[in-house]
């Protein structure tokens, strides 16, 4: 078990190391007890006191102290069960007499109206876990999920019906910045290859003292309904299934990092800015269109959407007129067509036109955020124009337009209304209502999205200043 476990420590380590993660880990000799984890300060383990997180817990302290590393256990008391209190003490007692260096975190579950008590509860608890992290700086968080969990966490993907990304299952090494709060925090599972019946065994060997949740037993649960009803009968018919669960789910790792390549490519060749080219994408076929759809919005960060509503997306943005104005509401965006170009549009509550007008005056910071106009105006040195020294004197204020506004981008061309330079430009409306003004004295003096107005340039000597306005994205 021990071998197995550092084994396994090792292949994470490589994997890190090769995919070039934020926190960069080299491969060790498992020979060596001088072997350390370079550019890991410190090791997390997410410890609720079971079965599973106490032989972690164990094999763990064994490695680090011939290692030397700095190794934290990090507990989440929900409140839920009338035994929290019980277990955050019991992890208390294990981590003081291992010398573990434990804290505990009481955290509120937020959200069960929308997604049930279990799947607020594991939120909730993923994010105290990334936030203890980034308080002690900690960069490679382990959990201690094993083989049975994947089996059952597959399973679960089947029966609802997944894709390949679903019945992939858990990776041993992944960012998981939604839940934990930060992409510079791995999380691995070192346990991943172990089955329950090897932890069970192990804890028996060297009297790991464990405590048992009793919410495991009831199977109103989806998981322990699987674990109690279902796989006890697969187990009778399938001896190892398990094992086999868990090589499918390698294999369909394996293809889903084929489909990410795919779609990498045929994204680089569609993306045009910040949007897709519907004459390009008309090239694929459906499934390398939904493949490279399905990766943009993972970049966007943008939650996947059903099959059903990608095939309707895909029939409304190739079967609209070409002057359409087409909406397609996701649940974390508007995707807009313009023309021959598909845009995610962010998805607000407010009307970005209700904003009111933000007056402020310029310090010299190089930009300033205004969530009311969702975006940062830039202030950029430059040979060409605005004198630094009379920006700062100004009353300066950032607003939408009202209409009739002119603008005149330099010297040698002509004033021109704003409709006529976002017409010229081929700005999509819904973007011309949104992208703000700046004015000094009633005179406009940046338009998001056209330009400067070249009317208070200045002519002397020394660094100009000129703006820029940086959008929120998705």
């Amino acid at each position: 078990m021990i071998d197995a476990f550092e084994c396994a420590l090792g292949e994470i380590q490589t994997r890190v190391c090769v995919s070039g993660e934020r926190a960069n880990v080299r491969d060790v000799s498992h020979s060596s007890d001088e072997a350390k984890i370079a550019g890991v300060p410190a090791i997390a383990i997410a410890y609720s006191g079971g079965l599973d997180s106490s032989v972690l817990l164990a094999l763990m302290q064994r490695y680090a102290a011939r290692r030397a590393i700095r190794l934290f256990a990090f507990h989440i008391h929900h409140g839920i069960s009338p035994n929290a209190d019980l277990w955050l003490a019991h992890c208390q007692r294990e981590c003081e007499r291992l010398g573990i260096a434990f804290e505990a975190r009481r955290i509120a579950i937020t959200g069960r109206e929308q997604s049930g008590l279990e799947e607020a509860a594991r939120i909730s608890r993923y994010a105290a876990l990334g936030e203890l992290c980034r308080v002690h700086n900690v960069p490679l968080l382990l959990t201690a999920h094993h083989q049975d969990d994947q089996a059952e966490t597959v399973l679960l993907q089947l029966l609802r019906g997944s894709g390949v990304a679903g019945l992939a299952g858990m990776e041993e090494v992944n960012a998981a910045p939604d839940l934990l709060g930060s992409a510079d925090l791995l999380m691995a599972r070192p346990l991943l290859a172990a089955s329950r019946a090897e932890l069970e065994s192990y804890a028996a060997s060297e009297g790991v003292a464990y405590v048992e949740d009793e919410s495991n037993a009831d199977t109103r649960y989806a998981r322990n309904a699987l674990r109690h009803r279902v796989m006890p009968a697969l187990a009778e018919f399938f001896p190892g299934f398990p094992g086999r669960i868990a090589r499918a789910a390698q294999h369909a790792q394996s293809a889903q990092r084929l489909l990410n390549e795919l779609a990498a490519q045929d994204l680089d060749r569609c993306v045009h800015g910040e949007c897709l080219d519907i004459p390009r994408l008309r090239q694929l076929s459906e499934d390398r269109i939904d493949n490279v759809l399905r990766h943009w919005f993972a970049l966007r960060d943008v939650r996947m959407p059903a099959t059903s509503w990608l095939a309707e997306l895909r029939l409304q943005l190739f079967g609209a007129r070409a002057d359409a104005q087409l909406c397609v509401t996701h649940m974390d965006c508007h995707v807009r067509r313009h023309r021959d170009r598909i845009f995610l549009v962010p998805r607000r509550d407010d009307d970005a036109r209700q904003a009111l007008p933000a007056t402020f005056r310029w310090n010299g910071e190089a930009c300033i955020a205004f969530a009311e106009f969702h975006g940062h105006l830039c202030f950029e040195e430059a040979d060409e124009g605005i004198d630094p020294n009379w920006l700062r004197q100004q009353n300066l204020m950032l607003r939408h337009r009202s209409g009739g506004e002119r603008l005149k981008p330099a010297l040698n061309r002509s004033t021109r209304s704003l409709k006529q330079h976002y017409q010229a430009l081929d700005i999509p409306s819904w973007q011309r209502e949104q992208l703000p003004l700046l004015t000094a004295g009633g005179d406009l003096l940046f338009a998001a999205g056209i330009g400067m107005d070249c009317l208070h340039f200045s002519m002397a000597p020394g660094p100009k200043i000129r703006f820029h306005w940086q959008s929120d994205k998705v």
